[in-house]
């Protein structure tokens, strides 16, 4: 398993995008027709960031933000979060903030609509990631998108590089989004270059087929895994929506069903399911146990509205996975690959 040194100043460090979401109050309707909307942080790694702020983690980030309103609102939003914005710099050529528009079809039909043309954490560059600051982690998160284009690609490889250098682990999302890559290719270049070198890689089955493009393998969770658990990581996730994940170790495997909700959304699963996990990891828990608090979260943030404001803290995030599992039983079973 990987070890983690909680006596360092931060807990982790998620590197990368930062939007601000706008959900539609307008339930069931195609965002057409969707007329009122309620503002959140968003963006995985920032989602990621608040959940592990919430369950009681220090937390840093390194991202570019917006010199307008919108800035200052994340800013301000993980300040009260208790995150520390040290190294979010605002942007100083014009770029805004990601925006995204969420769709809301039905408590299973969920889309998204981004607009990412000169966004601002996609100006984050290499100047802005300082060694020290990396040092004064117990864990690096990249993501996916940090990776899709220049400067930002240099800057999360520069974050890797020192982490790597310097002993602590990596931690990949894979964080597919279509929007800004240029190619397939180009898409496995850069995501397999880092998660060779990751400690955990999370993703979901289209998100390791596209980092696996260029590789020869058979395309099935078994495949991934042993390929990556080969190199340098030490945990794979691959996750299925709503039909759940699987999730090896180099000693351990587990087939992780949701737990039933009555659903709101299709998003926003992935990044509780993330944070509660890599929460229960940096605890000491064993493996099935930090699946079982990600899952636990994971189906409490499909169940609400927003994605980073309706994070769980740590009480809140036990006393449903009692009660789930005290009606359910444990969404894991074991996989014997022998």
């Amino acid at each position: 398993m990987v070890s983690f040194d909680l006596s360092k100043p931060l807990h982790i460090i998620p590197v990368g995008r930062v939007a601000v979401d706008f959900n539609p109050t307008d339930y069931n309707k195609p965002l057409s027709e969707s007329c009122n909307f309620n503002k959140y942080v968003g963006g995985s790694p920032a989602n990621i960031a608040v959940g592990m702020a919430r369950l009681g983690n220090r937390v840093g980030f390194l991202a570019r933000v917006s010199d307008d309103s919108f800035g200052t609102f994340v800013l301000d939003f993980f300040k009260r979060e208790g995150i520390d914005i040290s190294h979010i710099r605002r942007c100083e050529h014009g770029e805004k903030i990601g925006l995204t528009f969420t769709e809301i079809l039905s408590p299973t039909e969920s889309s998204i609509l981004m607009y990412r043309e000169g966004a601002a954490d996609l100006a984050l560059s290499v100047m802005d990631v300082d060694e020290a600051y990396i040092e004064k982690t117990a864990c690096l998160l990249i993501s996916g998108t940090a990776l899709c284009t220049s400067p930002t690609r240099e800057a999360s490889l520069k974050a890797l590089t020192i982490a790597n250098r310097l002993g602590i682990p990596v931690v990949f999302d894979c964080d597919y989004r279509a929007y800004t890559w240029k190619s397939r290719e180009e898409i496995a270049i850069y995501t397999s270059l880092v998660a060779e070198r990751s400690d955990i890689i999370m993703g979901s089955r289209e998100e390791f087929d596209l980092m696996e493009t260029l590789l020869d393998l058979a395309g099935t969770d078994d495949a991934s895994a042993d390929y990556w658990l080969s190199k340098k990581a030490e945990i794979c996730v691959i996750k299925h929506g709503k039909e759940g994940s699987r999730a090896y170790s180099r000693t351990e495997c587990y087939d992780v069903k949701p737990f039933p909700v009555k659903a709101l959304k299709g998003f926003g699963g992935g990044d509780g399911y993330a944070s509660a996990f890599l929460h229960g990891l940096m605890s000491g828990k064993s493996l099935p146990e930090a699946l079982e608090m990600g899952s636990a979260s994971a189906a409490m943030l499909v169940a609400s509205h927003a994605c980073s404001s309706d994070m769980p803290d740590e009480p809140s995030l036990f006393a449903f996975l009692k009660e789930k599992k005290e009606e359910f039983g444990s969404p894991l079973s074991a996989v014997d690959r022998r």
